[in-house]
């Protein structure tokens, strides 16, 4: 009994293994959601000093987990204030812009979008309403101007939902710098 049981039930064990192995994960769930391991909480992300070097471009971008928005400076970003609004208000005046989406981010750079020895702008998009269109991007739904004032210059951000989001800056090229808002996709 022993010699039959190890010729046909131990190759049919290692026969069904291997083929578990060969399949993958059973849920099509988790193939298709990578594991993006944020920790980014939703809370307000505060830097406080000021600076003159002037906004010059909005960019954005999708990646795996999350959406990203990108605003350029000629100089160093000295500080900005980034949070969940329940409705975007125009940098100034405090007018309310309506923004798509389940939840709002105001962004707002310590930086003008004008130069400050001059006055002549530095930066202002074609379309206020539309600063960069977002269409197909899983958490943006729309950005909007909200002005330059007194040396702040801020951004509405439409989006999905109320999702984490992470605040950070990068230094260059050159003398210029870059303050980037990244909204993941999922908690």
């Amino acid at each position: 009994m022993k010699l039959s049981f190890r010729r046909t039930v131990i190759p049919l064990i290692t026969a069904l293994l291997a083929s578990l192995l060969l399949i993958g994960p059973s849920s099509p769930a988790q193939a298709r959601s990578p594991f993006c391991g944020i920790r980014w909480g939703s809370l307000e992300k505060v830097a406080t000093a000021l600076s003159t070097a002037p906004v010059t471009n909005v960019r954005t971008g999708r990646h795996l987990c999350y959406d990203r928005l990108v605003i350029d400076l000629a100089g160093p970003v000295a500080g900005y204030h980034v949070a969940y609004v329940p409705q975007v208000q125009a940098e100034g005046s405090g007018f309310a812009i309506p923004t798509r989406g389940g939840a709002a981010l105001q962004i707002t750079v310590n930086d003008p979008a004008y130069n400050i020895s001059t006055g002549a702008t530095t930066y202002y998009p074609a379309n206020p309403l539309a600063v960069r269109n977002v269409a197909g991007y899983r958490t943006f739904r729309q950005v909007v101007w909200a002005g330059s004032f007194e040396g702040y210059t801020s951004l509405g951000l439409g989006v999905r939902a109320r999702l984490p989001f992470r605040v950070f800056t990068l230094a260059g090229p050159g003398t210029s710098s870059r303050l980037v808002i990244d909204v993941a996709h999922r908690w």
